[in-house]
């Protein structure tokens, strides 16, 4: 996708977000963030660095460690790398208005035999996080909903990090990287 529909949604002299660019970063295990995004509606947003942009999506109801819970996530425009540290109040009337916080963030590996990009484009993409709060095995499966492609699942594998009990979202709901809370983060931006 590249960078280009995130830029033209977005008034930079308005909102704090990074502009940032498309570049490959020296070869180190990629990364991931999860923003909590209280927009309209509050949700989460996996991002995954992959070809020198963090591939994105909307999940509605945010990641869940019970792989009976399969999870909506619509795939969105990709976002600068430099989004990753994105941790702020976009303003009103703003493409995305609302607090968002880096609610979790690390490192991942593609799992099986297919990169980042081939895993995308076959619909499937295995992966195996190693962040704050989320750990193990996830999958990505394209859905063909309505003859739309941007719609996906994120479903949690059966590992070790697995857990039937309890949300984690619940459990764990300030921001992995400053400890704030939402209410926090939009009232230190003011």
């Amino acid at each position: 996708m590249g960078l280009d529909e995130y830029r033209r949604k977005r008034d930079f002299t308005k909102t704090t977000e990074p502009k940032g660019t498309a570049r490959k970063r020296a070869a180190r295990k990629a990364r991931f963030v999860i923003h909590k995004h209280d927009a309209s509606r509050l949700h989460y947003d996996l991002r995954l660095e992959m070809e020198g942009v963090l591939k994105s999506w909307a999940v509605p109801k945010g990641p869940s460690l019970n792989p009976a819970e399969k999870r909506l996530a619509v795939m969105v425009e990709d976002h600068p790398l430099e989004y990753r540290d994105f941790e702020g109040v976009i303003p009103e009337a703003e493409y995305g208005a609302g607090t968002v916080m880096i609610w979790d963030e690390g490192t991942y590996e593609v799992a099986g035999d297919r990169t980042g990009p081939a895993g995308l484009a076959k619909g499937e993409l295995k992966v195996n996080l190693s962040g704050n709060k989320l750990k193990g095995g996830y999958v990505l499966v394209r859905t063909r909903w309505r003859g739309e492609d941007k719609n996906w699942l994120l479903i949690k594998e059966r590992d070790e990090a697995a857990s039937t009990g309890g949300d984690i979202l619940k459990q764990e709901p300030n921001s992995a990287r400053s400890s704030r809370s939402m209410a926090e983060i939009a009232q230190q931006e003011k």
